[in-house]
């Protein structure tokens, strides 16, 4: 049986450098798929390898961390009893391994429950900082660079959010007048070469990137080694905090299987026009500078009737 993708914002419904949020039922707060065990099993493996990249905590972060943890626990026991069941008072994930994390840390124990990265955001004079966070699938940034920098420069590499932008003053008024009972979601695209969840990019890398303007795909065959990753994310304002919780879902697919799409020409004709949308700044800033062309002509011949 063939699995197709799950989200598709490039059919043009999300838009590349754009804010692009939506309301979010909270009944769909988190996604749980087939691969719940093997992206728990690769956090607690990072978490194992490499915990001061993957987890930072600011000190007075703890409660807030709890309060996702409550929430997480009491979500996923409603609404996901055939993945997450309670023994003893405690949520734990079926089949799954429960012992105890490399932290005691609540914001890690909620993060070896669900698929979703958690990045805790607290208001402070300058803005929304960055004050704890479980990132073990980094889509080309940092955690420990963006620890503790309010958003406008968490954002500033980023073609047209930088501060002083629009977008700037508009993600800012968002942060601020989210309200508890309406989260909202966003979604984000990419393309990689092969399936590794954890991408990790400093700015400094990216710069050189930038300049270098190297191919992912150094023997041309796009068809065999690129993915589609798709970021599905969400705000949700904590209640008791007033802190804004961001999660962050990664979907990996293989180009490839667009081609067995049953809307494949139409998917594949909006991704060319978001591919040749995009000015040279912005594809450097994607690492697309050097395989833009190929992947268009590999989503032309989808895009072709059959």
């Amino acid at each position: 049986m063939t699995i197709l993708p799950v989200h598709t914002p490039y059919d043009g419904s999300s838009r590349l450098f754009a804010i692009g949020l939506r309301p979010l039922d909270l009944a769909d707060w988190i996604e749980v798929d087939s691969n719940l065990l093997a992206h728990l099993a690769e956090k607690r493996r990072l978490y194992g390898e490499m915990a001061d990249k993957v987890f930072v905590e600011q000190p007075g972060t703890r409660e807030a961390q709890q309060e996702v943890l409550d929430l997480l626990r009491a979500h996923l026991a409603s609404r996901c009893p055939d993945t997450h069941r309670v023994d003893r008072d405690q949520l734990e994930v079926i089949g799954a391994d429960n012992g105890p994390a490399f932290s005691d840390a609540p914001l890690v124990a909620a993060s070896l429950l669900v698929q979703e990265d958690l990045i805790l955001m607290r208001r402070h004079e300058d803005g929304w900082r960055l004050d704890a966070g479980a990132l073990c699938f980094p889509s080309s940034w940092s955690l420990a660079e963006k620890f503790g920098r309010p958003l406008q420069e968490i954002h500033r590499p980023v073609p047209g959010f930088g501060p002083g932008t629009r977008p700037d003053a508009l993600i800012m008024r968002m942060f601020d007048n989210l309200l508890v009972e309406q989260p909202v979601q966003r979604f984000n695209w990419s393309i990689q070469a092969g399936d590794d969840l954890y991408q990790p990019l400093s700015d400094s890398q990216r710069d050189v990137r930038a300049t270098t303007r190297p191919s992912n795909f150094p023997d041309g065959d796009v068809n065999a080694h690129a993915f589609l990753r798709v970021e599905r994310q969400t705000l949700r304002k904590l209640p008791l905090s007033g802190d804004i919780l961001f999660t962050i879902r990664i979907h990996l697919d293989p180009l490839r299987v667009l081609a067995r799409h049953p809307d494949r020409e139409r998917l594949a004709a909006s991704f060319v026009e978001q591919l040749m949308a995009l000015d040279q700044v912005q594809l450097d800033y994607k690492g697309l500078s050097a395989d833009r062309d190929r992947l268009v002509a590999t989503l032309e011949h989808l895009a072709v009737p059959a």
